[in-house]
């Protein structure tokens, strides 16, 4: 198990070996406290976009099924008739300048796999750059739109944000609730009060503190031909390898399993490179592995290769209250 298996294990399971971290903790905290009690203050510059953005993000490392929720919140600002673009970091990406506009027929190197993702799946329009206010302003001059979707950058106090939604493993939680690097927190968890709505990935219904939302698995995609199948293309029982490049691959699965498939997991590291030497696994059997990770497999993909499209899943309560936000941020937009 590599090093950042074992420390993000350590998080949630609460080694006490992690007390020795404590002192740079208490450093981290005293940076993420003031960098945000600045912004708070209007000491430090940030740029307020002429349309509403809605950061969607979260205060862990790890998965926590943000690239879903994105889509989801593309499609239904879109019923509602509104024009969406998304700006993302771009983690991963290496684009010959920016920002950038994500185009579908790009490769994952220049776009990033998520931002590919997004575009292939839904075309919207997509900045990418580390400095997500500077894709706030080149998306906005290059398309007409009534909002930004932020992807991640919840941490990322340059650009203002009209609603903030954070996003949480409801089976993992906060782990031991410490900050980096005795813990898994970008931020203290106090943070989570400040935000406008807290969403818990796997949650059955929704709780005190926030809403709940499902991934729904919906077809297995072959890389090769885009062939859609529906989930009862391979049998109850089927061995098939699994592959997974995410946050958290377990999640990824234990999804398969619940599927009646029966997956040989190979885990790798969020957002790794592939190639056919490293996905040359034995038996000989079908593969199947995350959306995300297919962007980047595509140009070398086998015939039995394929991936597992999900959907994100919200209560009703969520779709409720987000268009009560839409309604408030875009009155002229969307009338009662």
């Amino acid at each position: 198990m590599a090093f950042a298996d074992r420390l993000l294990a350590a998080w949630y399971a609460g080694h006490p070996a992690l007390a020795l971290l404590r002192p740079l903790e208490a450093l981290y905290r005293r940076v993420v406290t003031r960098k945000r009690a600045r912004f708070l203050r209007g000491d430090s510059a940030s740029y307020r976009a002429p349309v509403p953005v809605i950061v969607v993000g979260n205060i862990t490392v790890g998965g926590t099924g943000k690239t879903p929720m994105i889509l989801w919140l593309i499609e239904h600002c879109r019923l509602l008739g509104l024009k969406v673009g998304v700006v993302s970091r771009g983690y991963g990406a290496a684009p010959p300048s920016l920002p950038w506009r994500v185009r579908a027929d790009q490769s994952a190197q220049h776009a990033g796999d998520e931002p590919l993702l997004i575009v292939q799946r839904t075309g919207v329009p997509l900045m990418i750059d580390p400095d997500r206010s500077c894709a706030v302003q080149a998306l906005l001059a290059s398309e007409p739109l009534d909002l930004i979707l932020c992807d991640d950058g919840m941490q990322h106090y340059r650009l203002a944000r009209d609603l903030e939604l954070v996003l949480i493993d409801a089976a993992r939680g906060l782990g031991n609730r410490r900050c980096l690097p005795a813990g898994p927190l970008r931020e203290p968890v106090e943070r989570l009060a400040e935000a406008d709505a807290v969403l818990y990935n796997g949650a059955k219904v929704d709780l005190d503190d926030g809403f709940a939302f499902g991934l729904r698995p919906s077809a297995l995609v072959n890389l090769r031909s885009g062939e859609r199948r529906p989930l009862d293309h391979f049998p109850a029982g089927q061995a098939l390898h699994a592959v997974a490049g995410i946050g958290n691959p377990q999640r990824f699965f234990h999804t398969l399993q619940g599927l009646n498939w029966q997956p040989i997991p190979h885990p790798f590291a969020d957002h790794a490179q592939f190639s056919v030497e490293n996905l040359a696994f034995s038996p000989a059997l079908p593969l199947v592995m995350t959306e995300k990770d297919a962007v980047k497999c595509r140009p070398f993909a086998a015939d039995d290769w394929w991936y597992l499209a999900v959907d994100a899943v919200p209560s009703q309560a969520f779709a409720n209250w987000f268009d009560g936000q839409l309604q408030r941020l875009l009155p002229e937009r969307l009338q009662p």
